[in-house]
Formats: C-alpha cells, structure tokens, sequence
C-alpha cells in the first residue's frame, strides 16, 4: 500500500522541557511518510534551537516560527496551511504517540474510507511515567454527542482532507481543538473512534483542581460563544459535559 503523506502540526511555545521527546516519537513512527510541521509561537526559551537540530538531520521536520505571539489556534490554523500532506494529525508539544500510531490509524481510514478519527490516549505524570488511567474511545461520536462529552483528545485526532475538506480552527484562546471538530461533525456525521490507547497525554503544570475548573471555563465558553446554544441548551448539555469528564477521571 502507497502510503499518503500525513502532515503532523505541532503548536510550541517554550516546549523546550518536553519537545524532543514529543519528536522521536514522531521518528520512531512504523508509517514513515509524514512531514512534522513545528509552529513556534515566539517560544523565549531554546525551542527553536532544540527544533533547528532535529531538522538538520531530518528533512521531513518543518520550521515555521511566527511574527508575534498568538496562541495556538493561529499556530495550527498556520501549520494547516502550509501542510502538504492529504491527512492532518496533530500533536502537542509534551505528549507522546506510540510507534504504531499512524500506520493502524491511516491503515483504517483507507479501508473504511473514514474522513475523521481518533484514539484512546493514556494518562503520563509530569515526568514521563504512565498511569493505568486511558481515556477510551468510543466506537463512533457525532455533533450532539461531542457536546456532551469532549473526549476527543487533540494529539490522537486524524483528518482526511479528501472526504472532510479544508478547515480551520475557531481563534480562540482556549478550547479551540473541541470548537473544531464540533465544526466538522456539522458536515460529518461521525467521528471514529479506535480503541487502542496510542497516545500518551502528559499531566503538566497547574494542580487538577486548576485544569479541572479551566476545562470547566473552557467547555462553558465553547457553548455559548463558538456554538451559540442558548443558555437553557448550554446548561443541558454542560451537566452531561461534567459527568462524563467525572467519569474520564476515575
């Protein structure tokens, strides 16, 4: 089998601490046509240095570094851009993908002709150790469902542009990787869902209780100011939204 070229867009912004791990797990990717598009956001740190060696002996990793700092969805939507690939991935600049990842996922969309999918992911402390916990996925989810359980990770997501066509990510702050595949399930009918936990998602920085209530802002806003639901349909779908984030957690 031919394999399509996968382009994979990286946001970083002062990612230096966990970056090149997040990279060699890109090389040591089974499927090897891939181009890594890094997008640095004015990162302060040594990012761009970290980046400029990798790429010197790799020529499929991309460097783009933009002109002011603008948050993540101006750095995807500018890796989405620039992508040369028919399928767009995507993976944060802490997280790790198992080395089957893309190869079982672009194998699957091929054979069922599948525009939209996702994996399970597993829990990583901050230093790199897995926890038992994974996020499953569920078989398929739609626009409602989405609405009512955002567990779609962004680092286990897969587009075919061919079946889903161009897209772009809402600019905002905050939640723009949900506002975007609710976007999307507004012309599709489902997203897929492959049960193999092939990421690892990495728990960084502010205590959970912290996230916990910023997901909680995140979501909150995603409903009322991207999707415009009314306040009686954003209160309906948000209770669903907290107990199936409860449920991810336990």
């Amino acid at each position: 089998m031919n394999e399509p070229l996968v382009s994979i867009i990286t946001p970083v912004y002062n990612a230096e601490r966990f970056l090149g791990d997040t990279i060699k797990s890109i090389q040591n990717q089974t499927y090897k046509n891939w181009e890594l598009v890094l997008v640095d956001d004015c990162s302060k740190d040594k990012s761009s240095d970290m980046i400029k060696e990798f790429q010197a002996n790799d020529d499929r990793i991309r460097y783009i570094k933009l002109e002011k700092n603008s948050g993540a969805s101006v750095s995807r939507n500018t890796g989405i851009k620039n992508a040369k690939g028919r399928f767009i991935a995507f993976v944060d600049s802490d997280d790790i993908w198992q080395p089957e990842k893309l190869k079982i996922q672009i194998e699957y969309m091929l054979e069922n002709k599948l525009g939209f999918t996702f994996t399970s992911y597993r829990y990583m402390k901050e230093d790199g150790r897995l926890t038992k916990k994974v996020a499953k996925a569920p078989k398929k989810i739609n626009y409602k469902g989405l609405l009512k359980n955002t567990i779609i990770g962004c680092s286990t997501v897969v587009i075919d542009k061919e079946i889903v066509g161009e897209f772009s990510m809402p600019l905002v702050r905050r939640g723009q990787d949900t506002a975007t595949w609710l976007q999307i399930l507004k012309t599709q009918d489902y997203a897929y869902g492959i049960e193999k936990d092939l990421v690892n998602y990495r728990l960084v920085g502010d205590s959970l209780s912290s996230n916990k209530i910023k997901a909680l802002k995140r979501t909150w806003n995603t409903y009322r100011n991207v999707e415009k639901l009314s306040v009686l349909k954003s209160s309906y779908v948000f209770c669903f939204y907290v107990i199936n984030a409860i449920r991810k957690r336990l």
